[in-house]
C-alpha cells in the first residue's frame, strides 16, 4: 500500500520571510524529504492546502482509507510526522488507534476526511 504526504511548500506559517528565505513550509517538505521515510510513504510538494492560519501543514491520505490534515508544524516535526505516516500506513482504513498517534498528530489535527467510498455500515 501507498500513501501520499502532501506538504504545503508555499505556507508562511504566520511568519513574516525575507526574500530569498526558504518559507517554512518549504523547510518542512526538505526536512522530511532528509528524515528516514518508511516504505510506502510518497511525499509531495504542494503549492497551498488552504490551512494558511494553522500552517505549516501537511495531508496524509491513502486510496479507500481515511485522510488527515495536520497544522502549526515546524520541520524539527519532520520525526515524528514520519513516525505518524508509518503508523497510518499500517492502519488498513487509516485510523490509527489514539494512542499510537504521536503526540502532534493528535493534538494539531485539524480535520479528518472520509474515504470516497464508505464500507456499508
Amino acid at each position: 500500500m501507498t500513501a501520499t504526504l502532501h506538504v504545503c511548500t508555499t505556507c508562511k506559517a504566520g511568519e513574516v520571510v525575507e526574500d530569498g528565505q526558504a518559507l517554512p513550509g518549504a523547510r518542512l517538505h526538505a526536512a522530511l524529504l532528509a528524515g528516514e521515510i518508511p516504505e510506502g510513504l510518497r511525499i509531495v510538494g504542494v503549492p497551498c492546502l488552504s490551512a494558511c492560519n494553522s500552517g505549516a501543514a501537511v495531508a496524509l491520505s491513502a486510496p479507500g482509507r481515511w485522510s488527515y490534515v495536520y497544522g502549526r508544524l515546524t520541520e524539527a516535526d519532520a520525526p515524528d510526522i514520519l513516525l505518524g505516516a508509518a503508523a497510518y500506513l499500517d492502519a488498513t482504513d487509516g485510523i490509527v488507534p489514539w494512542r499510537a498517534r504521536p503526540v502532534i498528530f493528535r493534538k494539531q489535527s485539524l480535520a479528518r476526511i472520509p474515504p470516497l467510498e464508505l464500507p456499508d455500515v
